[in-house]
């Protein structure tokens, strides 16, 4: 059974790209911290499988319980960018809790963010389809995270679920993401609040509890996962396909992952400093995990057939197909993508023409262009707020989890 293992992570990081896949065993601490010496209080050399959220945790216990959290939601939605001042209404120590963290570490660079959220923009269309079919996806096969997702109350609604995390990695992709007029930092600590009341609540429900292999959901360690499956997994996944990706933008392109992965609340010790550490940390944390589940099974073909609405020509064959081809026919398999060899053969063939001539890297237009471009703009305005906003989704804290 060890060696099948072996050989699932071995096979699967080869698909993936995520190569070096010799040691399965979880290795967390960074070699080098982003910025030296920052390790501070109990999370220095402490596993962050057993790191959650001191700051935000007991709060948000106190919230749910105390029947605030209608309230905040009511009071928040205004709040947007990040300059915006906070609203009125929020209990007070709600209030002295946001004014603490809304805002950006010492060690962010504001050249790196700025540079990030320009190459975002200039790679938008590969950008959205790695994180909506690529990573989206992948998170199905995240037992984990699978399991809390479906018995959440997101998962009861899963458009709505998809609109608030497509959010977080739109917000990361504008121009002045960081900026007094962007809104990341404040779509990341609304995000944190979220995960917060999460972990409050996941644990009451008995559907959870009994799939589920831990006790409290939502750890720093299942965070960093999360940014493997996102950030690392695009970032090889651009190498790959011979994206023009200089240094200087892989570079920023991480640091701009870096603060987003600290505003989540995880500590700087145990976030990667360079891509090739992230690779190794990745291949030893995300890849030798991804296995089918129930409910990540579930959650797939529902993002799936969400997908499907967008009706422009492109098949369900054609979701299937491009699922296998950016992740593996060994995950299409494990979540019962039904195959389309036409449309297998259009991705495969259509897809590296469509690189290059958007790269200006070949004079020929591909004649599934339109088809792409149309339907990378398609799916963003999807999982938009539902199609009714190209702007912001509103994120609001639940108050339950998932009916029975």
């Amino acid at each position: 059974m060890e060696n099948l293992s072996r050989r699932k992570a071995l096979s699967l990081g080869v698909a993936l790209g995520l190569v070096g896949v010799a040691n399965p065993a979880r290795a967390w601490a960074s070699e080098g911290s982003v910025t030296q010496g920052s390790a501070t209080g109990a999370a220095a050399g402490t596993g962050p499988e057993w790191i959650w959220d001191d700051a935000a945790d007991p709060l948000m216990a106190s919230m749910i319980d105390g029947g605030h959290v209608p309230a905040i939601n009511t009071a928040w939605a205004s709040w947007v960018n990040n300059n915006d001042p906070l609203p009125g209404g929020l209990p007070a120590e709600f209030a002295a809790y946001l004014r603490q963290v809304n805002r950006l570490p010492s060690w962010a660079d504001p050249v790196k963010l700025a540079r990030a959220a320009d190459f975002n923009r200039r790679k938008d269309t590969y950008l959205f389809m790695l994180y909506g079919l690529g990573s989206g996806i992948m998170s199905t096969v995240i037992p984990r995270e699978a399991k809390s997702v479906y018995w959440s109350a997101g998962g009861a609604d899963m458009q709505d679920r998809a609109a608030k995390t497509f959010t977080f990695g739109y917000d990361l992709s504008e121009l002045g993401a960081f900026k007094p007029t962007g809104q990341f930092v404040v779509t990341a600590n609304k995000t944190r609040v979220v995960h917060a009341a999460v972990r409050h609540l996941l644990p009451q429900s008995p559907h959870w509890r009994a799939v589920a292999d831990e006790t409290i959901p939502i750890s720093a360690a299942d965070i960093l996962v999360t940014f493997h499956s996102l950030g690392t997994y695009v970032y090889r996944k651009l190498l790959d396909w011979k994206v023009p990706f200089p240094a200087a933008d892989q570079e920023a392109f991480l640091h701009s992952w870096q603060v987003a992965v600290h505003l989540l609340g995880v500590p700087y010790e145990h976030i990667p400093k360079t891509w090739a550490e992230a690779e190794r940390q990745s291949a030893r944390v995300l890849t030798p995990i991804l296995t089918p589940s129930t409910e990540g099974i579930a959650l797939a073909e529902e993002l799936l057939g969400l997908t499907a609405q967008i009706d422009l020509g492109v098949t369900r064959g054609f979701l299937n197909e491009f699922v296998r081809y950016v992740l593996s026919d060994e995950v299409g398999d494990w979540l019962g993508l039904k195959r389309d060899y036409a449309s297998a053969a259009l991705v495969r063939t259509a897809w590296p023409a469509f690189i290059l001539f958007r790269e200006g890297l070949s004079p020929v237009m591909p004649g599934a262009f339109y088809m792409f471009d149309q339907f990378v703009r398609a799916l963003a305005m999807l999982f938009l707020n539902k199609g009714s906003s190209g702007t912001t989704t509103p994120i609001t804290i639940p108050t339950g989890n998932r009916p029975g």
